[in-house]
């Protein structure tokens, strides 16, 4: 890392820090908030902010750093620590064992394209990197994707946009029924 993007990586971990959980309530509050400049990609960025950690070892068990590294123009809903210690540690650890399931579950946090779901005041839906849609909308002033609040201040790298969500998103799973 360079001794720039250490630099940027501090600024951003200390105003991630403060930004996490401090949604702005009205729509034009929150819409006005421009986006935290990183230089440096997705990965990089995660990896500067302790509230990620789990996040990164989440993508480093799928073998997912090297693709979210490398991949341009995306947008990635990032759960917090918090959000993930909301899932049960034993279903939580059944899922970081579980790579392909993980892996799903990760790549539904992305979608193509550098979209912004703070913006909508009425539902609309987006594509996802595992082929699902997911919606953004507002509930009680928040910002939301799918039922996840979104932190009002997000993050913009070199090859994406983040916004800090505070629940893990899960893809839709329909049971298969063999006879």
């Amino acid at each position: 890392m360079t001794l720039r993007n250490a630099i940027a990586a501090g600024c951003f971990a200390l105003a991630s820090s403060f930004a996490i959980n401090a949604n702005a309530q009205s729509f034009a509050d929150c819409v006005s908030t421009d986006l935290i400049q990183f230089d440096g990609t997705i990965v990089d960025a995660a990896l500067a902010t302790p509230e990620l950690s789990t996040l990164v070892t989440a993508l480093s068990a799928a073998d997912l750093v090297d693709t979210l590294d490398t991949i341009d123009d995306v947008t990635v809903y990032a759960p917090t620590n918090d959000a993930f210690g909301a899932i049960p540690a034993d279903i939580l650890g059944d899922l970081l064992a579980d790579v392909p399931s993980l892996t799903d579950v990760l790549v539904y946090h992305v979608s193509p394209g550098r979209l912004n779901p703070r913006k909508f005041l009425t539902t609309v839906r987006r594509d996802t990197l595992n082929g699902q849609n997911v919606f953004f909308h507002r509930n009680n002033g928040a910002a939301r994707v799918n039922n996840a609040a979104v932190d009002c201040q997000g993050v913009s790298t070199t090859n994406g946009d983040v916004y800090f969500i505070d629940s893990v998103l899960m893809p839709e799973y329909k049971q298969v029924l063999t006879q």
